[in-house]
């Protein structure tokens, strides 16, 4: 089977890809979903707050993908779903799996959409038993959402990512008692709005570094034990106490799912887990591109659909001109930025650079450093729940050995 362009991931990122792509030309391609039904963890996502930057309407996860899924269907683009890619070449052979059998599919240009996964609790090394009662996050919300069933009466909850965040009011308004949300940084990992609406709202404590060092139960979780951490992250003695539960909620992070990327042989970034691309979201082996969540974690699907548009389009663009050379310059994260990306820029076009800070602190001023030229923004606060980005313009580009992005505090 050939194809001008397989879609490999039919979440808010693919779709929104492939419409961008058949808006801009691309007639023969393919989207492939591993689930029965398109639209990714945003099935499960039944809050509102979606559509806020896009559409400026309050949407429910459902509603927004729904939107994207009735564009693609207007176009009559193909989604194949319950079908697995089990392997991915550098030369763009797609290999999948479904209940035909298994199959490749030759194309001509791939965007990876994959999308990310929860990390889960044997990642951390907590002490203890291993009873029922431990769940991710996310693998809660789906119980609770999809399927009817609440997990427990009793939640303690690890991490203050915003899916962590959402369940501790979600399991609330079920009935459920959330003694508190722990947090081993110094600072929340998820927005601010969700912090207020989800805890604050709802009379749920938030306890910044501290841990789980010890779960303890047999058949069930009996209870867990609560540290306070030193600013190395391990447990201070003396500071540990008892919390009486029957379930604990694990959100500790997401990683881009990129297992198919490392077997096509693409470059990662050990910063953001995910792909090194260019502003056309264009990776190392030229007609393979990659956006959303695969590429860096987002905390706003808007922005998964705006950079799953950019690699739509540059793909189309791609399969009309063919292979070629671009001029690029690389992004760096300067003082107080983990990282920017893309992590390289073509000149003569305008970028978008997104990126995150390290410490959060108001009073902020975002530097912008290219060649000899310096711009600056100015934020009320930045926090490193938030993505920032600013836009590069091309003229800017002009004798720039590189683009440097720094956040300070303003004088």
């Amino acid at each position: 089977m050939k194809k001008q362009l397989v879609i490999i991931g039919g979440g808010p990122a693919g779709l929104a890809a492939a419409v961008a792509a058949y808006d801009a030309g691309v007639r023969d391609m393919v989207v492939i979903e591993r689930e029965e039904r398109a639209g990714g963890i945003l099935k499960q996502c039944i809050h509102n707050g979606f559509g806020l930057t896009r559409f400026k309407e309050s949407m429910t996860g459902p509603e927004y993908a729904q939107r994207f899924l009735d564009e693609a269907n207007a176009r009559g683009i193909e989604i194949m779903t319950n079908t697995f890619v089990t392997d991915l070449s550098g030369d763009k052979k797609v290999t999948c799996m479904n209940e035909r059998g298994v199959f490749t599919i030759e194309a001509c240009a791939v965007i990876l959409a994959m999308g990310c996964r929860e990390r889960s609790k044997g990642a951390l090394n907590i002490a203890g038993t291993r009873p029922a009662g431990l769940y991710s996050a996310g693998t809660a919300q789906k119980y609770v959402n999809i399927y009817g069933h609440l997990p427990g009466k009793r939640v303690v909850i690890l991490g203050s990512g915003d899916i962590g965040l959402i369940m501790a009011r979600r399991m609330t308004l079920e009935g459920a008692k959330v003694e508190c949300v722990y947090e081993i940084m110094e600072h929340s990992s998820g927005l601010r709005r969700n912090i207020a609406q989800c805890l604050d709202d709802f009379g749920i404590p938030l306890y910044l570094e501290h841990t789980i060092v010890e779960i303890r139960g047999k058949e069930r979780v009996e209870s867990v034990v609560i540290a306070q951490v030193d600013k190395a992250k391990k447990p201070v003695a003396g500071t540990e106490r008892e919390i009486a539960c029957d379930t604990v909620l694990f959100s500790v992070g997401l990683i881009p799912e990129n297992e198919l990327t490392k077997r096509a042989g693409l470059s990662l970034d050990p910063r953001t887990k995910g792909c090194v691309v260019d502003g056309n979201r264009e990776t190392d082996i030229q007609g393979i591109f990659a956006c959303g969540n695969v590429l860096h974690v987002h905390d706003l699907v808007d922005f998964v659909s705006e950079e799953a548009e950019v690699a739509g389009r540059a793909a189309a663009e791609y399969l009309a001109r063919g292979e070629g050379e671009r001029a690029c310059l690389s992004t760096v994260a300067g003082e107080n930025v983990t990282y920017v990306l893309p992590q390289r820029a073509e000149r003569g076009k305008d970028v978008k650079l997104y990126f995150r800070v390290r410490s959060a602190f108001r009073g902020a001023v975002i530097r912008v450093e290219t060649g000899s030229a310096v711009k600056t923004y100015k934020r009320i606060a930045v926090a490193p729940g938030e993505m920032e980005n600013v836009t590069v313009k091309a003229a800017d580009l002009a004798d720039a050995r590189d683009i440097k992005i720094s956040v300070v505090r303003e004088a």
